[in-house]
């Protein structure tokens, strides 16, 4: 295996834990206006994916433009849930440190804007690892699970996908390394997504600091 040169995290699951916080709320929204739903669905749905993907589903499962107090409200609600209950994924820190420590480069490209993942990386203290190497699916023209987004920070960085290691916790993102030909680990304590990342093409860890053996 070729040695590592860059270590491309995801950001929502991997470096803060938000996509609970999301899914939540999401689908109490949702419910409220007669979709019927679950945190733990929306979880399977939408993990890793563009938010203009997973709200044209919302949509066509609404059946035509969500109304306007859907967006605000919904928003408003996320904002005020980060900023009381976010926190970073626990070993991040460590597995940062680890990274500066041998002198290992990284970045994030996640399916987040920018506005939300400097948000987000701010509220956990985590954005002055990365600053100036945050990449989003806005960046390209296809978001994960497409490759698009990977190569772009991989060329960004100056680096080879070869000589990339991705680390995600979502099977659209595990797929968008796959096909950029980037190896990728598997971030997971869910029993049901573990293998599911498996056949997707990761391997798995259920600890942050065992992404340290694939460096």
């Amino acid at each position: 295996m070729l040695a590592t040169e860059l270590v491309i995290f995801d950001c929502d699951g991997v470096l803060v834990d938000s996509e609970t916080i999301v899914c939540r709320i999401l689908a109490e929204e949702m419910n409220k206006l007669g979709m019927e739903t679950t945190a733990e669905e929306l979880d399977e749905q939408f993990s890793g994916r563009p938010a203009k993907d997973c709200l044209l589903e919302i949509e066509t499962r609404y059946g035509g433009p969500l109304p306007d107090q859907y967006f605000g409200n919904t928003e408003r609600r996320i904002r005020e849930a980060f900023h009381s209950e976010l926190q970073p994924i626990a070993g991040i820190e460590d597995l940062l440190d680890h990274l500066l420590q041998v002198n290992l480069r990284s970045c994030v490209a996640s399916s987040g804007s920018h506005e939300k993942m400097r948000l987000t990386l701010n509220k956990t203290g985590l954005y002055e690892y990365f600053d100036g190497r945050i990449f989003s699916a806005d960046d390209v023209s296809r978001g994960k699970p497409h490759p698009d987004l990977f190569l772009h920070a991989a060329q960004s960085m100056g680096v080879e996908p070869e000589r990339c290691l991705v680390v995600e916790d979502s099977i659209a993102g595990v797929k968008a390394a796959v096909a950029a030909e980037m190896p990728v680990v598997g971030y997971s304590n869910h029993p049901v997504r573990t293998p599911q990342l498996e056949r997707a093409g990761a391997r798995v860890v259920r600890d942050l600091m065992a992404v340290v053996g694939f460096l």
